[in-house]
């Protein structure tokens, strides 16, 4: 049986894909509903923004934000706490041959797109982009 190539690009594969945004949609859905019976959960809106699968898939990296961005350490801490919980709830509307390990970190993207607008609303960056394009 011949070696199986992998892509060169080292990025995820479409199975990891695939089945990150399943977890996803599933924990989101989750945490939407109020399943998760935690005082620091309580009332607390959650934004799922991506979830990473390992290439075996027994671990998913769940990238989440609470609204507002308040509290974060609390909700994070709170979700990892409860992530048995979870991994049980999401197992039950979705059907993977492995469950995989659930945590969950701070999702600095909003963050990352924040200080991007920041960086190109500056004088000098505005006149290097009118500069390059040869717009006046």
């Amino acid at each position: 049986m011949a070696k199986r190539k992998f892509d060169s690009t080292g990025g995820p594969s479409q199975r990891q894909l695939r089945v990150g945004e399943l977890l996803r949609r599933a924990i989101a859905e989750v945490l939407s509903r109020g399943d998760i019976h935690d005082p620091d959960l309580a009332h607390v809106s959650v934004t799922v923004g991506e979830v990473r699968a390992t290439p075996d898939l027994r671990l998913a990296q769940v990238f989440v934000l609470p609204l507002g961005g308040g509290n974060a350490d609390v909700v994070i801490d709170a979700l990892n706490r409860n992530k048995s919980e979870i991994r049980r709830a999401v197992n039950k509307s979705i059907t993977l041959k492995y469950s995989p390990d659930l945590k969950f970190v701070y999702d600095q993207t909003f963050d990352q797109m924040d200080e991007t607008r920041r960086l190109l609303s500056q004088d000098t960056v505005r006149q290097d982009i009118t500069t390059d394009t040869g717009e006046e």
